[in-house]
């Protein structure tokens, strides 16, 4: 079969697709954009100029809810949004409600799901999953594989390594309490992660921390502190250099 278009659709001049590729009712395509092979961008989804769509990549995605899930909610979702510039790679998931603001990157494999807004130039990484109910700032980069848990925030010039974990559970799926303290994790601006660092729920990374690699984070890092080891403590400041003010 060859690609699909719906009636209502609309799609800019100078828009490319490829072979295979499903545009369903409502949704709106601007100017100059590539839409790769295979690629299925579901109803009502807005899609800004210049913005690129890899082969087999789905956009505007409807979440499913399990029946024991404890964030993931029957709700009506606003449409997907993705702004001007836009990169989505190969057999990337972008959820409904998910909002990626102007030149984001979301790289091949990775999944961000509802309830998401990705701030402007910000990259996400390659087989990294954002979980629902998570806001990311302006300018970070989210690394290959690393893991953002439901209920977190990120904000602007924030760095994470391949591997790192976020947590919300501390009950670890076990009695109804849970529901009361489900939180993820938040780290303030200019904070930095190194690789396959796990953070436990609700922890706060303080503005221009460092945590290095391979620590696990129990408690809240002070701004401008290097952390490290299991569990991480305080080791000493990070130098001027290195803080996102004199970048």
């Amino acid at each position: 079969m060859g690609t699909f278009i719906d009636p209502t659709a609309r799609i800019g001049t100078g828009t490319q697709y490829g072979h295979n590729s499903v545009i369903l009712g409502n949704v709106q395509i601007g100017e100059n954009c590539k839409i790769g092979h295979g690629v299925i961008i579901h109803p009502d989804t807005v899609i800004g100029n210049n913005v690129r769509i890899d082969d087999h990549s789905v956009v505007g995605k409807l979440p499913m809810k399990a029946a024991l899930s404890a964030v993931t909610k029957e709700q009506q979702l606003p449409p997907c949004i993705i702004e001007n510039e836009c990169l989505i790679g190969a057999m990337a998931v972008v959820y409904r409600g998910c909002v990626l603001r102007t030149k984001v990157m979301v790289a091949d494999l990775a999944s961000v799901r509802e309830d998401v807004e990705i701030g402007e130039f910000t990259i996400v990484g390659r087989g990294v999953t954002v979980e629902n109910k998570v806001k990311v700032g302006r300018r970070c980069k989210l690394e290959t594989e690393s893991y953002i848990t439901a209920l977190s925030e990120i904000e602007d010039g924030c760095f994470i390594a391949p591997e790192v974990t976020f947590t919300n559970d501390n009950f670890l799926g076990r009695t109804k309490d849970r529901f009361k303290y489900h939180k993820g994790v938040t780290m303030k601006r200019g904070a930095r992660i190194g690789a396959n660092v796990t953070v436990l729920p609700g922890i706060t990374i303080g503005a221009d921390a460092l945590v290095a690699a391979g620590s696990i984070v129990t408690r809240d890092v002070p701004a401008g502190k290097i952390v490290m080891g299991t569990p991480a403590r305080v080791l000493r400041e990070v130098p001027s250099e290195q803080l996102l003010d004199n970048q």
